[in-house]
């Protein structure tokens, strides 16, 4: 893969970084996999330097893991991380639909029917993997409507971090996420803050594959 460097004016590191987090949060990149300097700078098109600072910038995300004399890896989770990750991430995304149920305006709303009609065509088409990245878009509209700063600066690193445990069951249950997508978005949409916030943080723990406690 390589990175079309005329075709952007953005910073080659930042090219870089973006083209490598992408690959580890779809899970073409495994978890725990070794990430060497030499293989991805050929694979991308460009030098070691780009690729040697855009995995000290996915190291400072906590996606990455960089340790002496093993270079970077993927960054794995014990189960203990996992479910932590998970508690923590389904928290801030339940508060996310709530206030996004008492705050939505009809052009927010417009455009997350937009996003989820999008999924639906996808999954339409049989492109399952397709609208595993338009969740990203999804969540990230959600919390648009939500409408709170700081909310969405917290969350937003750790729906990277989380992305990575979901990516082995993200294809498989495409399908499902839309569906809850769609759930979530109606009770918005009738400004249900409390169904909205039960929904959203079931939508987490079902990602994960994790049983809600409670």
């Amino acid at each position: 893969m390589n990175i079309p460097l005329g075709a952007s004016h953005e910073p080659l590191t930042k090219l870089v970084t973006a083209a490598l987090r992408e690959r580890i949060l779809n899970g073409e990149i495994a978890l725990g996999e070794r990430l060497v300097e030499g293989r991805l700078s050929e694979e991308l098109g460009v030098s070691r330097m780009p690729v040697r600072e855009a995995l000290r910038e996915l190291a400072a995300e906590g996606i990455v893991t960089i340790e002496p004399r093993r270079g970077a890896t993927v960054t794995t989770y014990s189960d203990e991380q996992k479910r932590e990750l998970v508690e923590v991430r389904a928290t801030l995304e339940a508060l996310n639909a709530k206030l996004a149920a008492r705050r939505h305006d009809p052009k927010q709303i417009a455009e997350l029917e937009a996003i989820l009609a999008e999924g639906a065509r996808l999954m339409a088409e049989e492109n399952p993997a397709a609208a595993v990245r338009q969740n990203f878009r999804f969540h990230e509209a959600l919390g648009k409507v939500a409408g709170n700063s700081v909310l969405q600066d917290v969350i937003g690193s750790l729906r990277d971090r989380t992305a990575m445990l979901f990516a082995p069951n993200g294809v498989p249950r495409a399908r499902q996420n839309w569906q809850e997508h769609a759930a979530i978005l109606r009770a918005v949409i009738e400004g249900d803050g409390e169904l909205a916030a039960l929904l959203a943080a079931r939508h987490v723990y079902n990602a994960a594959q994790i049983p809600q406690e409670g």
